[in-house]
């Protein structure tokens, strides 16, 4: 009766092959259905009087019975096939790794005391001491109600004081005395038994008989549950809820369970007491019925059933080809066999208690023997309420030492436990505890990102600089022709725009999240740029005051004059920058760096410069070239150049110097994306600079022309002589 889903399972199974006509085309399949629970017979060596054409026997889900059904078919030469080794095997890997899903190091083992628990404590064993998990005990008990002895209990009340994690393993008969003996521990302890319960395939949630301790069934809210991965078969939830007790079909068990699920009776008794047991309708509805009585969607077990009895028509069918026979059911599914046999892998469900204290298993995650290592268990952790969770404690916050560590402290692990659990460890550098300090959430990456409005600003503004350079270039291109582009030395014009604007393009750089290349290359990048934008100024300059001093006779600074002396002063400066980068690289290179301490729940991601040493002299000898510059600029002021304008120069270097001294004390005094950005603004402050004092005038006077152009040079004097008399 407890299994009557797989019963009807067994017979839907065999209808949908008859009516194959692909599938044994001539051959019509029957079937005997042999109830051997609590069923003691002896089996003789011979049989008489019946001549059944017996084609295959399907046994049942209890692994004990199906061993004594080979033994006892081995008398006969029956062919035999086992199905479950790989099923067990994918079943083991996968609560291994749910135990490290979870990092749960510190469990406990519970099995009947038989060779099957005997054979899962020793295949566990070797599989949790690779990965060293350590186990707390491995009790094995004989699932049996009426055999619940105090001292049995005692020993069982200990099992379960000593940790969070409990793995189940037993049989179809073996909740219900798991239930009663939670219910007996709480009694006496007055303690509610919080953990976290896994459960293996084996175990059937099942409660036909046992209505009584329904109630009970709380306990494993949240249990997980591993159980034969199953796929819809079509027609199968029709053809249960079209199940009629009235008219069975031959099915004598159906009148017996429907007057179990229903508690009623087709047939009134004589009325025992006060006791009135309701009449049977057959019109009940077993879409009502709760799922721990009856489900109507097809079960692990049932569709094991429905699988085995499509294999055993296939092998009829293709018998020869019994080892590569490879086919789909009638749910779609591909079923094949290995060498180790029949392989359907393993559900994840998890048990969820509802407010009325009745319970449905939800599907969390699945084993796939077919995958490849690592990627067999795929679970969804966000879908687990786990029973503990309920009642305020989580067990993953609660990780032991390792198993070596433990022996090599105390000898042993039971002396250890109440120090594991009585401590909580810290949780690893990108995550922080949670408000209950019971559980680690993941750190927030913080950077100066594209996606902030900080850094969107920033972005937008070099994009903006970069354009306007970039036209200023297309100007000067344009009129390359004319006096003013010949008199400011064309070949330097092009050189500081085209520095300027890869100075620009350099602030690109520091926005988003730091990398390797980036950290490495990005302070130097700006450096060599900017000293070969200052030395394009200075070369510029040179060239103008080397000029009027060649005008007085037998002046040897003609000489001097050409490009040669541009190219020293345009080449040389940015080498020796870019020898200081060179070492700087080679020695103490930046790299990325992350802060885990400076923000609560956040991860800074930022460049470490290496050797701050080596960076300050960066700065210093770009700031050596600038001074150089000014100096220059300064002393060639008053020279009568109205194209060159050295006042322009100096007024650039002028806004060159206040803003890169001004960004040593931000730099210094702020942390984070902030540092980030007061030195893009610094960039493209000081490059913003130079071409708005050097470049703007000039290309004023190339699209303006004749009077407004004489008019603006005149406001521009005025302007530089109050500067003049203000200023120096």
């Amino acid at each position: 009766l407890k299994n009557y889903q797989q019963f009807r399972a067994l017979v839907f199974a065999v209808k949908e092959i008859n009516k194959d006509l692909d599938l044994l085309p001539n051959i019509t399949l029957g079937f005997h259905i042999n109830d051997y629970h609590q069923l003691k017979q002896m089996v003789p060596g011979y049989k008489c009087g019946r001549q059944d054409l017996l084609l295959s026997v399907i046994g049942g889900d209890n692994p004990k019975s199906s061993r004594q059904m080979a033994s006892t078919f081995g008398l006969f030469k029956v062919p035999q096939g086992r199905g479950s080794l790989r099923h067990e095997i994918a079943l083991y890997e996968g609560l291994v790794r749910l135990l490290l899903h979870f990092q749960w190091n510190w469990v406990g083992l519970m099995t009947p005391e038989d060779d099957d628990g005997e054979h899962f404590i020793s295949s566990m064993l070797t599989m949790l001491k690779e990965k060293e998990i350590c186990l707390a005990f491995t009790d094995k008990y004989k699932f049996d109600i009426d055999d619940l002895t105090d001292l049995k209990m005692l020993h069982l009340f200990k099992a379960f004081s000593s940790v969070e994690v409990i793995i189940l393993f037993g049989d179809s008969h073996s909740f219900a005395t798991v239930l009663v003996a939670l219910r007996c521990y709480e009694e006496l302890t007055k303690k509610p038994v919080l953990k976290v319960w896994i459960l293996t395939s084996h175990w059937k949630v099942n409660v036909i008989g046992y209505q009584g301790i329904l109630k009970d069934i709380k306990r494993f809210h949240g249990a997980l549950h591993f159980r034969d991965r199953i796929s819809d078969v079509p027609e199968f939830n029709h053809f249960l809820l079209s199940l009629d007790p009235l008219n069975p079909q031959g099915d004598t068990f159906l009148p017996l369970w429907w007057e179990w699920v229903f508690n009623c009776r087709f047939h009134q008794l004589p009325r025992n007491g006060n006791v009135q047991i309701k009449q049977c309708t057959g019109k009940e509805n077993l879409q009502n019925v709760p799922t721990y009585l009856f489900e109507t969607s097809i079960t692990g077990e049932g569709y094991n059933i429905h699988n085995a009895n499509y294999a055993v028509a296939h092998a009829l069918h293709i018998l020869p080809y019994l080892r590569k026979v490879q086919f789909n059911n009638s749910a779609g599914d591909e079923i094949s066999f290995s060498v180790n046999g029949l392989g359907s892998g393993h559900g994840l469900l998890n048990w969820v208690l509802l407010p009325n204290e009745s319970f449905v298993p939800m599907k969390v995650g699945q084993i796939d023997p077919g995958a490849s290592p690592g990627q067999d268990l795929t679970i969804n952790s966000d879908k687990v309420p786990f029973a503990s969770l309920v009642f305020g404690s989580f067990p993953t916050i609660f990780r032991p030492p390792k198993c070596t560590e433990i022996s090599q402290k105390t000898g042993h692990f039971g002396d250890h436990f109440q120090a594991v659990f009585t401590s909580c460890d810290p949780c690893p550098e990108d995550q922080y505890p949670n408000k209950d300090k019971d559980h680690c959430i993941a750190k927030k990456i913080h950077f100066l990102a594209y996606q902030d409005p900080l850094g969107y600003t920033l972005a937008s503004l070099t994009l903006s600089l970069s354009m306007i350079t970039l036209a200023v270039l297309a100007i000067f291109r344009k009129h390359h022709d004319t006096p003013i582009v010949k008199a400011n030395n064309r070949d330097l014009t092009y050189l500081l725009l085209i520095s300027l604007l890869l100075c620009f393009l350099c602030s690109f750089l520091f926005i988003g999240q730091p990398g390797k290349l980036t950290c490495l290359f990005r302070q130097t990048a700006f450096a060599i740029l900017f000293s070969l934008a200052v030395s394009s100024v200075l070369a510029k300059t040179v060239m103008v005051v080397l000029a009027f001093m060649t005008t007085k006779p037998g002046n040897s600074a003609r000489k001097l004059l050409g490009k040669p002396l541009t190219n020293s002063i345009v080449i040389g400066c940015p080498l020796g920058q870019a020898i200081i980068c060179a070492i700087w690289l080679a020695t103490f290179p930046p790299f990325p760096n992350m802060d885990f301490h400076s923000l609560v729940g956040e991860t800074i991601v930022e460049c470490n410069e290496g050797s701050a040493l080596m960076f300050y002299a960066v700065l210093t000898y770009l700031g050596f070239l600038v001074l150089v510059s000014f100096t220059i600029d300064f002393l060639a002021r008053k020279l009568p150049d109205s194209f060159s304008k050295a006042k322009f120069i100096t007024f650039s270097m002028l806004v060159f110097c206040s803003v890169w001294i001004t960004f040593l004390p931000t730099y210094l005094s702020t942390k984070e994306k902030s540092m980030v950005a007061v030195e893009i603004f610094s960039i493209l402050a000081s490059g913003a600079g130079l071409l708005a004092c050097i470049f703007f005038p000039k290309c004023y006077i190339i699209l303006l022309r004749d009077q407004e152009d004489k008019q603006f040079y005149k406001i521009w004097d005025l302007f530089y002589q109050w500067l003049d008399k203000k200023t120096w």
